[in-house]
């Protein structure tokens, strides 16, 4: 009957069968369209990026040796790729508020952070909850420099080495102290391994900057601490601080004098402040890439070399793979440190 006629396929060599062949090779060229379309958004993306300004967030205060880092990448990534880099101090919680901004910033390369071993190293291991993870949360772009940090003494302390240093502090146990730039700053992390490793027992100061601590130090007040290079070379070469020895695998050009720590008989202890630049996590390869070549051949340049020298830094050219690999071994190297320390945040 009519009614219940059941609805069958037409066939497809009848003149409705030429239509329905007719849709299906629209729609399969519509479907490679599409595919071809969104297979090539991505280089697309990166070819016209950057087409707006680049924000750089220096985790830290103006000044300093971050500070630095930044203007010379504000300057190479603005001069390579034609866009301006507006760099925002976000200081806070050792780096930490800063640092968690970016982490939760669209990963579209607009929002950049300067990392470095404070915030991507010292502050997750002594903090169970920085808010971001120095792994997972960053997608890492390029390493920039490297500086060593120096155990300095008074001008007036009778000692010139660190075998010397170390035998006044077993002469007088609990009687001298150290100068850190904060509690939970590098440089009392340093300091607590330097005790561990000697066997010495300092007492611990912590000042509310690195300058303080340099101040306290220049005036006697305490009888060591572990600053950073960039503000110490004129004060060890006028003769106002005593330097014993540096932090890195080998001696600093600008200190040709100074044994390492590793020299002067204390073993595994090469621990440096470096700076490099992170996205977010989910950045595309095509930007970091880009970025990457930006910053790498900036620093190939005998100008931008000279800049990271005046502050005693080195340039540390290389690619994401580079400084990936690099930030994983720094931040197993620092949470050794903390557990050994016995120092966290939390």
């Amino acid at each position: 009957m009519r009614g219940s006629r059941s609805i069958r396929a037409i066939p497809i060599n009848g003149v409705a069968g030429e239509k329905e062949q007719t849709v299906r090779m629209v729609w399969r060229i519509a479907l490679i369209a599409l595919a071809i379309t969104c297979g090539a958004s991505a280089p697309l993306r990166a070819q016209s990026y950057p087409s707006k300004p680049i924000k750089l967030v220096v985790p830290f205060g103006p000044g300093g040796p971050t500070d630095v880092s930044a203007r010379i990448v504000a300057q190479v990534v603005q001069s390579a790729l034609g866009q301006s880099v507006v760099i925002e101090n976000r200081p806070g919680a050792g780096g930490a508020i800063g640092s968690k901004s970016v982490a939760n910033a669209e990963p579209d390369g607009y929002t950049l952070l300067i990392g470095t071993s404070a915030t991507l190293g010292v502050v997750p291991a002594l903090m169970k909850n920085a808010g971001y993870d120095p792994i997972k949360s960053f997608a890492p772009v390029a390493k920039v420099a490297d500086s060593t940090l120096v155990l300095v003494a008074p001008a007036t302390f009778p000692a010139s080495s660190v075998q010397d240093f170390v035998a006044q502090a077993k002469a007088n146990p609990g009687k001298l102290s150290y100068a850190s730039a904060g509690v939970g700053n590098q440089t009392q992390l340093l300091a607590e391994l330097f005790k561990s490793k000697a066997g010495i027992d300092v007492l611990h100061v912590p000042y509310k900057s690195g300058a303080e601590m340099v101040t306290a130090i220049l005036g006697g007040q305490v009888q060591m601490a572990f600053p950073d290079v960039s503000i110490l070379i004129p004060l060890i070469r006028d003769g106002k601080l005593k330097a014993l020895a540096v932090t890195s695998a080998k001696r600093h050009p600008q200190l040709p004098d100074v044994p390492t720590m590793s020299e002067s008989g204390i073993a595994d202890f090469i621990l440096t402040f470096w700076s490099g630049v992170v996205a977010p996590s989910g950045t595309s390869a095509d930007i970091v890439n880009k970025l990457n070549a930006a910053i790498d051949d900036g620093l190939k340049s005998t100008a931008i070399r000279d800049s990271l020298a005046k502050v005693g830094a080195e340039a540390a050219p290389g690619s994401p793979q580079d400084f990936a690999d690099f930030i994983s071994s720094e931040t197993k190297k620092w949470s050794a440190v903390a557990r050994l320390s016995g120092i966290s945040l939390d």
